[in-house]
């Protein structure tokens, strides 16, 4: 299939930050091949019609790459609004009612259901990290979306499995069955610092590292991870991570709220990235990540959501708005934080701390096309002075007109092509009534 998008605010995030005011972009198959100022395009409307190019008008919408969610729990969204004013939320509400609730149905289910939430939103990349991966995986696969499956490894267990080695063993099978896949692959994530021993970091690490997939794991998130690291081994997470040879290029800390500038010196030499959750940090009341320090040293920095259950959406159009406003009030600065750096953090950044800067993350020849068309015409899009502006404090998800993942267009004219949300949240709420979250429906009731 040849597509062109014309009559757009093209927003490409290529290295030069190239901005075409009204330009195109062509497609062909998965991949973006010309894209550039309407002033360029040599081909007329009958020409492309001829050769068999489909036209589609943008109509002056802004056209911007697919955005990045580089930390989510897709399979929690029956916790969603759980427990959210409460101050040990995760050992009273969330860590017993996955134990008791949570099976390979409930969490493919959910991630079918946060991936449509995601594709409304404008996000074509996620990197999930949960349970029942390989379940989790296949739905990625099925509903179009480019994502990661990171298989939980604890030395506790989880739902899903016993114990660090039997999560590992999930996790490689999981590698192995995505290894050549386009679009989807696997990889081995350690829960946190505290909660796997150096043992299980490092054959994570190392099966991640041989089949070149991030390694990724919340880091720096919680005070008593610190506490305990700092009593134990006399460190920092990050120098922890260090210490135990598994922080390097393909490192993707989760988090990273409190860091030493001894620990971004680290990041930085390391090559590693942080991915920030603004949303459900200052939701937690966990602290604000230092991300102007991190952006100043070159450490890449993506967005993420955390899951549903953390900060409770998956729109990363709330989190660049609140990851501008912390930042600059931290910072008591009005001029820190430029949109542009914002939008970079959802894109080009985020694809960058995935290691998938070579396939995504910019509308460019040669990469994936995936891409969002965000519409300018309701009535908080106007005027659009500067298209970067209009996308960090102007536009929502409700703006989101179509999405293209590997030149598929999943999303059109607001509406998912081929998933029905309706019916996979009929489905959900139904498994949720015959499980421990029927319960606390009826307490509730």
């Amino acid at each position: 299939m040849k597509t062109i998008i014309t009559n757009v605010i093209v927003v490409t995030m290529d290295v030069q930050r190239n901005v075409y005011t009204d330009g195109y972009v062509k497609i062909e198959g998965t991949k973006i091949t010309e894209v550039g100022p309407a002033g360029s395009l040599k081909d007329t409307k009958e020409e492309l019609e001829r050769t068999g190019w489909e036209i589609r008008d943008g109509q002056r919408g802004i056209l911007m790459p697919g955005m990045i969610n580089t930390h989510c729990h897709l399979g929690m969204v029956p916790f969603r609004g759980l427990g959210d004013d409460c101050k040990d939320r995760l050992r009273v509400f969330l860590l017993p009612m996955e134990q008791k609730a949570m099976d390979r149905d409930m969490a493919a289910l959910s991630s079918r259901y946060a991936i449509c939430e995601l594709l409304l939103c404008g996000v074509t990349t996620v990197m999930d990290m949960y349970y029942f991966e390989e379940s989790v995986a296949a739905v990625m696969d099925q509903t179009g979306i480019r994502g990661i499956a990171g298989q939980t490894v604890m030395d506790e267990g989880g739902c899903d499995a016993p114990d660090a080695d039997t999560a590992l063993g999930k996790a490689r099978e999981l590698i192995e069955t995505y290894k050549h896949h386009p679009r989807i692959s696997g990889c081995a994530a350690p829960h946190a610092t505290n909660t796997c021993s150096p043992q299980s970091l490092k054959k994570a690490w190392e099966m991640d590292r041989r089949n070149h997939v991030p390694f990724t794991l919340h880091a720096a998130e919680m005070d008593y991870e610190l506490t305990w690291l700092a009593k134990t081994f006399g460190c920092t997470p990050i120098e922890y991570l260090d210490r135990t040879g598994v922080l390097d290029s393909h490192t993707a800390a989760a988090h990273g709220i409190h860091l030493t500038d001894g620990d971004i010196s680290l990041l930085k030499q390391k090559g590693s990235g942080i991915s920030h959750c603004i949303g459900s940090n200052a939701k937690a009341a966990k602290g604000v990540a230092p991300v102007l320090k991190l952006l100043k040293e070159g450490v890449p920095v993506g967005l993420g959501t955390d899951g549903p259950a953390s900060g409770n959406t998956l729109d990363l159009f709330t989190q660049m708005r609140l990851c501008a406003g912390f930042q600059k009030n931290e910072s008591r600065d009005r001029s820190a934080m430029p949109a542009k750096d914002i939008v970079s953090m959802a894109t080009c950044q985020g694809a960058r701390v995935l290691g998938l800067d070579k396939k995504t993350g910019s509308i460019e020849p040669g990469k994936e096309a995936d891409m969002v068309l965000v519409e300018t015409d309701s009535l908080n899009m106007f005027p659009v002075y500067d298209p970067y502006s209009a996308l960090v404090y102007s536009a929502g998800a409700s703006n989101v007109r179509d999405v293209y993942v590997a030149g598929t267009r999943l999303v059109w004219d607001k509406k998912l092509v081929f998933e029905d949300p309706l019916s996979i949240r009929k489905e959900l709420a139904d498994r949720m009534k015959q499980s421990a979250f029927g319960e606390i429906e009826e307490l509730h009731g």
